[in-house]
C-alpha cells in the first residue's frame, strides 16, 4: 500500500520507521535506507532492535523487524508479502551485512538469508 512521501519520513505512533528499498525484493547485496531515526550515526555504530516498514521500489510495503544480538549481529525479519507483479514472498530472515550513517538516514546492506 503506497504512502505519501511526507509520511515516509516520520515513524508511526508505535515507533516503526520506514526503510526505502532500492528493488522490488531483498537479495544479498540489496540496500535499504532507514529514515527518520533520531541519531543515525549512533544507531549505525550501536544498532538496537527496531520495527520497520519496508517500502520496495514497486511501492509494496512489508512489515519487518531488525533484531540485534551480540553473538550473531543484526538480523532483518521480513513478513510475508506479495510484489506488485503478484509474486508471493514468504516470511524470511536476512543477515545484515552492515549499517552505515548516510546523512540523516541509515543505509542497511543486506547479507545472506539467515533462515536457510
Amino acid at each position: 500500500m503506497p504512502t505519501s512521501e511526507s509520511s515516509a519520513e516520520l515513524p508511526d505512533a508505535e515507533g516503526v520507521f520506514t526503510a526505502v528499498c532500492a528493488h522490488t525484493h531483498l537479495f544479498p547485496g540489496s540496500r535499504c535506507q532507514v529514515l527518520a531515526l533520531p541519531d543515525p550515526a549512533g544507531f549505525a555504530a550501536a544498532p538496537a532492535p527496531v520495527g520497520l516498514l519496508l517500502r520496495f521500489s514497486d511501492d509494496v510495503e512489508a512489515e519487518a523487524e531488525l533484531l540485534v544480538s551480540p553473538d550473531s549481529g543484526a538480523v532483518l525479519v521480513v513478513s510475508a508479502h506479495t510484489t506488485r507483479a503478484g509474486t508471493r514472498i514468504g516470511e524470511h530472515s536476512w543477515l545484515v551485512r552492515s549499517l552505515s550513517a548516510t546523512g540523516d538516514a541509515v543505509e542497511m546492506l543486506v547479507g545472506s538469508r539467515a533462515d536457510r
